[in-house]
């Protein structure tokens, strides 16, 4: 292109190499460039494509290749998605290897391409690099608890109103049925939960990490029992306080803004649904130590948690590739001080911390179906939910739920409901099969 200016070369000898990739190993996924050109040229309006809003973009992925650069650049919009989301992405993926679709590139073009805008400005903005360096780990310390859970459950219950149920469950869901709608696995949950602990009335039962009040709430109103539920977040404390005696249960259910290792007293049944994440392994010891400290003699626990495989656990411990980096993300810009174990590790931690262990079931399914409706309904829900937490908010917020969706379609993590007491010499008191759970 002799006299052409160095951005017309530049974009030029992008055209060609991003040419190259479609037909090499994306024929299904074009590309909008921010001078509107596409590729392919005959790009379909309805087609699935991705979005570069600004070369400085490219500039920025070629410096710090990256998780977190690609988190900027889209919850700032200068990456985006026309016509498909996340879901339609994964769909796409190259089958092959990570390396062998590297090899197969044409190196000259690639190098020569990118060599043009290793030294562009990157332009901005960058929200997310306020939190680059955040501490992803808890202490397990009250104030890191009460600052991490802050962060993550105080956005605001207007946006979680947006996407979770009518009861605002904000764990997996049950599905009786894959077309079951949200609100109808979400009751199934809470009441699986319930037969699970065998809860009778008059019983004391204590919901560690209580959210907005649905387990609590169910559990008091339909199994007669007296509920005792704690959260760090003070939204979601307001809430539930509001609707415990919006549905007249002042006298059988008590909330507290209250850290789990400072309870005291006895409790009959105890269930830890979707908190356990926050606890971080360096303070399972605590946590554990704490449980059966509250549970009586022969009292059930519910332990239901997020988990990866072995495998992964021990790779991620000694790696800083794809999955570390991933899991890292969101540990800084989602869930602060959040770690997953395995479920082996929980198993073995509750056995090594007196209790005995009766039933492991694997919900990876249902979570996989709980995350991809509350991704459509906060799609379907962007713009309030923008006037709510911010526009960079949203984008990060519906990229996350995808992303955990996919992870659990793919297998790439696991959830588990372990259902174990305090050790006793003698009969445990449970039935001698599980046909009553699954009515």
């Amino acid at each position: 292109m002799p006299g052409a200016s160095a951005a017309a070369r530049r974009l030029d000898s992008f055209k060609r190499l991003l040419t190259h990739i479609n037909e090499l190993v994306l024929p299904d996924l074009g590309f909008v460039l921010w001078d509107g050109s596409t590729i392919p040229a005959d790009l379909r309006p309805d087609a699935l494509a991705f979005v570069i809003a600004d070369e400085g973009a490219i500039a920025a992925m070629i410096r710090r290749p990256n998780i977190d650069t690609f988190l900027n650049l889209w919850v700032t919009s200068r990456f985006d998605l026309r016509n498909g989301s996340f879901f339609d992405l994964a769909a796409r993926r190259p089958k092959m290897r990570s390396r062998a679709l590297i090899r197969s590139f044409n190196k000259p073009l690639t190098l020569a391409t990118l060599a043009r805008f290793l030294f562009l400005p990157r332009g901005g903005p960058w929200p997310l690099e306020a939190v680059r360096n955040a501490e992803t780990r808890s202490d397990g310390s009250e104030a890191t608890n009460k600052t991490n859970i802050h962060y993550h459950y105080d956005l605001s219950n207007r946006f979680y109103e947006l996407f979770l149920d009518p009861e605002m469950v904000y764990s997996c869901a049950y599905f009786k049925d894959w077309d079951n709608d949200l609100a109808t696995a979400q009751a199934d949950k809470l009441d699986m939960v319930c037969r699970k602990l065998r809860l009778k009335p008059g019983e004391n039962f204590l919901d560690i990490g209580c959210g907005w009040g649905a387990l609590v709430c169910h559990a008091a109103k339909h199994y007669g029992v007296r509920a005792h539920g704690v959260t760090l977040a003070e939204e979601q404390f307001a809430y539930a306080k509001e609707k415990v005696a919006r549905l007249g249960l002042e006298d059988k259910v008590v909330l507290e803004l209250k850290d789990y290792s400072l309870l005291d007293g006895g409790f009959d049944k105890i269930a830890s649904i979707g908190m356990f994440e926050h606890v971080g392994i360096a303070n399972h010891p605590t946590y554990f130590q704490t449980i059966n400290r509250l549970l009586k003699p022969g009292g059930l626990y519910l332990h239901h948690a997020i988990a990866l495989r072995s495998k992964s656990f021990e790779r991620f411990r000694r790696s800083r590739g794809r999955e570390a980096a991933a899991a890292t993300a969101i540990g800084r810009y989602i869930f602060p001080g959040g770690e997953l174990d395995h479920v082996g590790m929980s198993v073995a931690n509750l056995e090594m911390h007196n209790f005995e262990v009766h039933d492991v079931e694997g919900w990876r399914e249902h979570y996989m179906h709980t995350t991809r409706h509350w991704h459509d309904r906060l799609s379907a829900s962007r713009d309030e939910a923008e006037r709510e937490v911010g526009r960079e908010k949203t984008r990060l917020w519906i990229a996350y739920l995808a992303v955990v969706s996919i992870a659990f379609m793919q297998g790439t993590v696991g959830i588990f409901q372990t259902l174990a007491s305090r050790r006793v010499r003698g009969p445990s008191g449970l039935p001698p099969t599980r046909a009553d759970l699954y009515r």
